[in-house]
C-alpha cells in the first residue's frame, strides 16, 4: 500500500476517491488529525493514479469530479465532515508560524492604535540611515506594520490563505524562509522609491502568490496551487496601484519585488535535479 495525497477538506478527497473509482481504482481513505490521507493498494495502478491526481490537483472543482460522485451513487462514505466554529477553521489551515505571525501583527497594530503610528515606527521601521544598521531588526519588522483595519484584514487574509498550505505540505522551514527573504528584498526596494515610511505584509504575501502559483504549475503534485484567475487579478490590482486608481497609498515597489522574489524561489524549488553521469 502506497500513500498518494493528504488533503485538508474531505469533501475534495471524497471527490477524488470517487473519480478513480469510476475508472477502476479503489483508494482507501485515512485521517490524520484535521486532514484525509488517500492510500492505494494495488501499487501497479500507481502509473494511472499519478497523472490524474495532477489533473485534478489544477482544478479539483471540475465537473467531471462532481459528476463522479453522482455516479457512484452511494451516500456512504469514510470520511467524517464535523462541523466546527471559523476559528477552529482558521487554525486548521494555519501551522505555528502562520499563526505566529498573525497574532505579532495583530499585536503591533494595537500598538499604533495606543501609541500612534509615528512612536510605534520609530521602534521598528526601515533603518533610516546607517546609524540604525546595526538594528538587525529593523530590515524585517516594516512587514509587521499597518495603517488601517482593511490593510491590516486584507494583508492576513492572503498570509492565511497562501502561507498555511506552504508550511502544511512544505513545512515551517520554508513559509519562513520564504517569509524572511521576501521582507527583507521587498522592504529594501520600497525604501528605494519611497524612503523608510512604509509598512505591511503584502511583499511577502505578493512573494507567497508568485511561489504557491509557479509551484501549482510546475510541480502540482506538492499539493500547492492558486487559481489563475486570482492571480490575474493579483497583477491587474499590482498594475493599478501604479497608476493610482484607487486613490490609496500602496507600496507598490514592494509588491514588484515581492512577487519576483517568490517566482524566483519556486523556480529554483520545482527544478528537476540533474542526473549525474558515470
Amino acid at each position: 500500500m502506497i500513500r498518494i495525497i493528504s488533503l485538508s477538506n474531505p469533501r475534495i478527497a471524497q471527490a477524488f476517491v470517487d473519480y478513480m473509482a469510476t475508472l477502476g481504482v479503489q483508494l482507501q481513505v485515512k485521517h490524520d488529525g484535521q486532514d484525509v490521507q488517500l492510500w492505494l493498494e494495488d501499487e501497479s495502478k500507481l502509473d494511472k493514479v499519478e497523472p490524474e491526481l495532477n489533473l485534478f490537483l489544477k482544478d479539483p472543482l471540475h465537473a467531471r469530479y462532481q459528476a463522479a460522485s453522482w455516479h457512484t451513487g452511494s451516500t456512504q462514505s469514510s470520511l467524517r465532515y464535523e462541523h466546527y466554529s471559523y476559528w477552529q477553521r482558521i487554525r486548521s489551515q494555519a501551522g505555528p508560524l502562520t499563526s505566529a505571525v498573525m497574532i505579532l501583527c495583530i499585536a503591533v497594530y494595537i500598538l499604533q492604535q495606543i501609541y500612534g503610528d509615528p512612536t510605534v515606527m520609530g521602534w521598528l521601521a526601515w533603518p533610516v540611515d546607517s546609524s540604525q544598521f546595526i538594528e538587525l531588526w529593523r530590515w524585517f519588522t516594516p512587514a509587521f506594520l499597518h495603517f488601517s483595519l482593511l490593510h491590516i484584514l486584507f494583508n492576513l487574509m492572503w498570509w492565511w490563505y497562501l502561507g498555511g498550505p506552504v508550511e502544511k505540505r512544505l513545512g515551517s522551514g520554508k513559509l519562513f524562509t520564504i517569509a524572511l527573504i521576501s521582507a527583507l528584498l521587498s522592504g529594501w526596494g520600497q525604501s528605494i522609491f519611497s524612503g523608510i515610511y512604509f509598512g505591511g505584509l503584502s511583499g511577502v504575501v505578493y512573494a507567497l502568490m508568485g511561489y504557491v502559483w509557479l509551484t501549482g504549475e510546475l510541480k502540482p503534485e506538492r499539493g500547492l496551487s492558486l487559481p489563475r484567475g486570482l492571480m490575474v487579478f493579483s497583477i491587474a490590482w499590482l498594475v493599478l496601484g501604479y497608476f493610482n486608481v484607487m486613490g490609496l497609498a500602496i507600496a507598490n515597489a514592494a509588491h514588484v519585488f515581492g512577487l519576483v522574489v517568490g517566482l524566483i524561489m519556486a523556480f529554483c524549488d520545482t527544478r528537476t535535479p540533474r542526473t549525474k553521469r558515470s
